[in-house]
């Protein structure tokens, strides 16, 4: 990982395949998903959290969640000893409640949550929407990275044929928007156009995440 000395916003790709890391001596340090790199940097940008270091893992690891768990172990044994306190932004993320486990036994607190979707929309919201069996969804750093996270890994670059196996008990994208980007919301609509489904546009917001990370920094 590059280790930044201001909390810029990483390339997508690095965040992707190499995670992100900003240290600054901080008091608190956080232990993420690299998806969600852009969001938690904008809010400690716009609190002026200046106490609060960052640690993002490569968000490929989505792809890969048996890997998550021992990572983040490893991520707060090497760090433990340097801060006051430590979360984890991670839900559970397909870890089959082992990282709860984890995060229970080291003493480390988690983001409340069945996978990012939840927290943006908010869990309580989410969990009241039944009807959604059926929506296949995208957050920001989704829909930039959709070729990265979909497209390539499910082979559909090299065989589109299979779009309607995969896709077959799904009936729209739903896109969970972070920010107002009209140029991601054109992307959004045409990842939906490219997977055969219909289209849905939800600002979310930051969720839970921005709540959960305000009464963090208060303790």
């Amino acid at each position: 990982m590059i280790t930044y000395k201001t909390p810029q916003s990483p390339a997508d790709k690095q965040l992707t395949h190499d995670g992100f890391v900003f240290h600054n001596h901080g008091e608190i340090l956080l232990i993420a998903c690299g998806a969600l790199a852009r969001e938690i940097i904008d809010i400690k940008s716009m609190n002026n959290w200046s106490h609060i270091d960052i640690t993002c893992l490569p968000a490929i690891l989505h792809n890969h969640p048996k890997k998550i768990t021992p990572l983040v172990e490893c991520a707060v044994q090497k760090n433990r000893s340097k801060y006051k306190n430590i979360y984890v932004i991670y839900a559970d993320c397909g870890t089959g409640g082992q990282l709860k486990e984890c995060c229970d036994r080291l003493g480390i607190e988690m983001i409340t949550g069945p996978h990012c979707y939840s927290f943006f929309e908010g869990n309580d919201i989410f969990a009241n929407r039944h009807e959604e069996i059926a929506a296949f969804y995208l957050t920001d750093f989704l829909v930039r990275q959709f070729d990265a996270f979909v497209w390539k890994p499910l082979g559909l670059d090299r065989h589109p044929e299979l779009i309607e196996t995969y896709f077959a008990h799904y009936e729209k994208v739903v896109y969970q928007a972070q920010t107002h980007d009209d140029k991601l919301i054109e992307k959004a609509q045409e990842c939906a156009t490219r997977l055969d489904l219909a289209f849905e546009h939800r600002f979310t917001g930051y969720g839970d995440l921005e709540s959960t990370l305000k009464n963090w920094v208060k303790c």
